[in-house]
């Protein structure tokens, strides 16, 4: 199963061992040396990291969204994917 982990980027649940906040020191320095290997995929769009995703292959995702986020995506299973900002119906002027 895949999961959106935002900003259209998409992960397999299947290869995820943890999903952990990047606030601990232990943390920040799983990530610092999953960089220096390279090893780490950011996928927050210069967001905020609030999430740290661990992989089998010893990778580690960078996130802009919540840990809780995330792993309530994982319980609900498959979602539909949809643009962000589509479907508002926002911008109509109604003429002149």
């Amino acid at each position: 199963m895949l999961i959106h982990i935002g900003f259209g980027n998409i992960v397999n649940t299947a290869k995820i061992i943890a999903i952990v906040s990047p606030d601990s020191a232990p943390i920040k320095r799983l990530v610092q040396n999953a960089k220096e290997k390279g090893l780490a995929i950011d996928a927050t769009q210069g967001r905020k990291t609030k999430s740290v995703l661990v992989m089998e292959n010893s990778q580690v995702i960078l996130s802009a969204l919540l840990p809780e986020t995330l792993a309530g995506r994982m319980q609900a299973g498959p979602e539909p994917l949809e643009e962000d900002g589509e479907g508002t119906g926002a911008g109509s002027n109604g003429g002149k």
